[in-house]
């Protein structure tokens, strides 16, 4: 068994109550209370789920085209507004890809057209409604730097259209956000009515340091931009992407900034991303920076998750590290910590039994289970795997 926030316990134990893990350790201090269902794991692996911590899973649903995008609302410059929970077909065919892979948890954020595109949201991989699957909403701010908002409205000819543009959307955004917080506390004061702004209330939340900014940037020099700006205004900046991170790792390293990195297989689509490689995760950890990896899904299907991370692990990535940066690192930088990430007691059931290392590619995950409750099984023998349907209840 590995809790990943411990050392690994050989022939160890986790008893889930109610949907949380009550107790961990090893066969001898752990005793399963009469009659609850107990599970033979010897041979196997025992790991939490692992969190993906950057994508678009049922917002930008596979294969169902325009029908099926909301990724991107790029009509407003600033959508501070915008709620991916509002977007999120819990139908979508990923999040059974995502159990497939040991993925349990996903923090769903809108798209990168936009220098400010929306609030995040943290869910279960499995239910009927994203309303039962929420972990947190918001978890975060999604804002963008870099090649895809300029290029977004550069073709609608209109600002922002360069990197200079991206920026000052940002920096207006929270300056109008810093005099509306003036505004609506000089007026309580008073107590008088105050008209609320949806855009400013999510932004003046980012200034109050209560919500992370998650900032899509590839370019040393857009993440020189994005640490900028976070130090003007004074909020919590996490990278995303940071495919260049590993050229500034000990800025990065410095200022306790962490990396969401990745996607790590795709090809190098468009400039920004041309210093793409899977060495990169090992520099950024080596340098001492947090790190989490990504599959930005459906850019990277969202069970390739560990194999991104195997593939790090042999160019240069520790394995243990690896393993950290898809549970309790995700779960830690979006703070998530205190519901998933790790076996320990007080946290959700969300368990997954491997067929070995789950860093071995050969490996796969045999059974997953969501707070507590056995939802993809596979069988070796027929190789066939069953998904519980959602829609069902015993009962």
């Amino acid at each position: 068994m590995v809790p990943v926030d411990r050392d690994p316990i050989s022939g160890g134990s986790v008893l889930i109550q109610a949907g949380k893990i009550v107790a961990v350790g090893s066969a001898a201090e752990v005793t399963a209370p009469t009659g609850i269902r107990t599970i033979d794991a010897s041979g196997q692996w025992v790991l939490p789920g692992f969190v993906e911590s950057h994508g678009h899973i049922g917002v930008h649903e596979e294969g169902e085209g325009w029908a099926g995008q909301d990724t991107n609302e790029m009509t407003d410059p600033n959508g501070a507004r915008f709620r991916a929970l509002d977007a999120i077909n819990a139908a979508d065919i990923g999040f059974h890809d995502a159990l497939e892979g040991g993925v349990t948890s996903s923090v769903i954020k809108p798209g990168s057209g936009n220098p400010i595109g929306g609030q995040t949201v943290a869910v279960k991989n499995w239910g009927r409604t994203v309303d039962e699957m929420l972990v947190r909403q918001p978890v975060s701010v999604k804002s963008a730097l870099g090649e895809n908002p300029k290029r977004v409205y550069g073709e609608q000819k209109k600002t922002p259209s360069t990197r200079l543009g991206v920026a000052a959307i940002i920096r207006d955004a929270f300056l109008k956000a810093q005099d509306y917080r003036e505004r609506r506390e000089h007026t309580r004061q008073e107590g008088k009515p105050f008209e609320r702004d949806a855009t400013m209330e999510v932004l003046v939340k980012v200034l109050d340091r209560e919500l992370p900014w998650c900032q899509h940037t590839h370019r040393a020099d857009d993440i020189a931009t994005a640490i900028r700006l976070s130090e003007e205004f004074g909020y919590r900046l996490v990278i995303n992407h940071g495919t260049e991170g590993h050229l500034v790792a000990d800025l990065l390293a410095e200022k306790q900034i962490p990396v969401i990195i990745g996607p790590l297989f795709t090809t190098r689509s468009k400039v920004e991303v041309r210093q793409r490689h899977l060495r990169n995760p090992g520099i950024l950890d080596r340098a001492g920076v947090e790190i989490a990896i990504t599959t930005d899904h459906p850019v990277i299907p969202i069970n390739f998750l560990v194999h991104q991370a195997t593939l790090a692990v042999k160019e240069g990535l520790d394995p243990a590290a690896a393993l950290r940066s898809l549970t309790v690192n995700p779960a830690r930088i979006l703070g998530l910590d205190d519901r998933v990430g790790s076996l320990t007691p007080g946290l959700d059931g969300d368990v997954v039994l491997w067929s070995g290392d789950p860093l071995d590619v050969m490996s796969r995950a045999l059974r997953v289970f969501v707070d507590g409750r056995e939802v993809l099984t596979y069988d070796e023998a027929t190789r066939e795997q069953t998904i519980a349907d959602p829609f069902y209840r015993e009962g």
